[in-house]
């Protein structure tokens, strides 16, 4: 590799060390990233009370929707960067980003139309509460708008991802969270523009994040790998076959379970305004626990693809051991504190103590979910490192559509267990991507397998 480039070489070193340390900025970045909404409720729900909560909670997994959406066609562009990186075909890399560029910033339009002419449509669909109906209109249309931003920055560093870069991602998303923070604070909190004024506060973080990535990257084309010419960002038929290929699965998956999400949600709006509040409260701590230890799957998953790759198969079965093993020991600590101060943290979304009451509820059912996460993290990473688009698109309609959606339904609804039921069925979901990766990762049929290398 050369001094100069920003790629890293992940088929030689210690594994163990290299996961750790590439991981970490990963984990922060996510953290900081989920910051963004979290922030949001937080001072929603102190300025403007648990509608606007609601609000803010139920607009932003509509909008996590169309996020995922595109990280999955990223992180498919992703697999495709660190195989050509790990076979050493660096100058068909020019091309890759470039097709992948245009490609994200494609769908990343049809999606805003899509939120912008259906928006009335879907808000009804979810069931919104009444009393945050028009609160959760204005912060659907407002973050829609910049929806392109969030899907430029993820694709800026999912492709940095692949070429084994974690550190930049993170300060894109540190000086977006700053701003996000402090425009936060102006237009909700002192200019009392609230719903709204939170709002605009995100997408200009994310207007903010976007542009400083793509200009860093500007300067540093050279080391980047993509010269940033006219001609490069036309959408190349090979790559954006098996960027689509890859990113299909990846993104269905995400969507599913996003759209799953909202499908809950809906069951939950029934019970009323508290119960919206608490799930969504619930939901976005638990986002914030999920992302972090995603970090070490977004880690695992480069290193994964160069290996395979470079033909280095007991290598690749490093990567995903340390991957379980660090997710497991996050998995505690997680599991510990909530346990310990989960109350706690929902006290600091609101101040509704019927939302600190119901909060227990949601606790005692959502812990259910950790040890699938856990399993997941090592066992994802490897499914989609090595590109398997078949088997991660079986994986992802079982846990986001089959099991999500019927689990909650069958104990929230069928079993009469209520509000519990509609979190446990959410938390038990994921064992149904997490068990099957496991046992075809332990099965060894994946060694017979063809590497996306050889099709570049």
């Amino acid at each position: 590799m050369s001094k100069k480039s920003l790629a890293k070489d992940f088929t030689k070193g210690n594994v163990a060390k290299q996961l750790l340390w590439f991981a970490i900025p990963f984990m922060a970045s996510n953290a900081l990233q989920v910051l963004y909404s979290t922030i949001d409720m937080i001072i929603v729900g102190k300025y403007v009370g648990t509608a606007g909560l609601s609000a803010v909670s139920q607009s932003s997994l509509i909008l996590n929707f169309a996020t995922m959406v595109c990280l999955g066609f990223s992180n498919g562009g992703q697999v495709l960067v660190a195989q050509a990186l790990g076979a050493g075909k660096r100058k068909e890399m020019n091309e890759i980003i470039g097709t992948l560029f245009s490609l994200i910033l494609m769908i990343a339009l049809v999606l805003t139309a899509a939120f912008l002419i259906g928006r009335t449509w879907i808000l009804h669909i979810m069931n919104i509460p009444a009393e945050s109906f028009d609160m959760a209109m204005d912060y659907l249309v407002i973050c829609g708008l910049g929806l392109i931003f969030t899907a430029g920055y993820n694709m800026v560093s999912a492709v940095l991802r692949g070429m084994g870069d974690s550190k930049r991602p993170f300060i894109f998303i540190g000086i977006a969270s700053v701003v996000n923070l402090v425009l936060d604070i102006l237009f909700t909190g002192i200019m009392k523009m609230g719903v709204a004024g939170a709002a605009w506060a995100t997408i200009i973080g994310q207007a903010v994040s976007f542009l400083f990535s793509l200009y860093f990257l500007y300067k540093n084309r050279e080391a980047f790998g993509f010269d940033f010419h006219k001609e490069s960002f036309r959408i190349k038929k090979k790559y954006a076959k098996l960027i689509m290929g890859l990113g299909t699965p990846m993104a269905i998956q995400s969507g599913c379970i996003n759209l799953s999400m909202m499908f809950v949600n809906s069951m939950v709006n029934n019970v009323g305004v508290v119960a919206s509040a608490t799930f969504g409260v619930g939901v976005r701590i638990d986002d914030i626990i999920n992302k972090i230890s995603q970090g070490i799957q977004y880690a695992a998953m480069p290193m994964i693809s160069q290996n395979i790759a470079a033909g280095q198969q007991e290598r690749t079965k490093k990567v995903v051991y340390f991957a379980w093993a660090y997710a497991a020991a996050l998995t505690v600590v997680f599991m510990v504190i909530y346990l310990s101060c989960g109350k706690q943290l929902f006290m600091l979304f609101s101040d509704d103590t019927l939302v600190h009451e119901m909060s227990g509820t949601f606790i005692k059912a959502i812990l259910w979910m950790f040890p699938a996460m856990a399993i997941m993290r090592g066992s994802n990473a490897f499914v989609q490192g090595i590109g398997n688009a078949r088997l991660s698109m079986v994986l992802s309609l079982l846990d986001g559509v089959a099991l999500r959606i019927g689990l909650s339904w069958l104990f929230g609804i069928a079993l009469e267990w209520g509000f519990f039921g509609f979190v446990l069925g959410y938390g038990l979901a994921p064992y149904g991507c997490g068990v099957p990766g496991l046992f075809y990762f332990v099965s060894g049929k994946w060694k017979k397998r063809k590497t996306l290398a050889e099709s570049i």
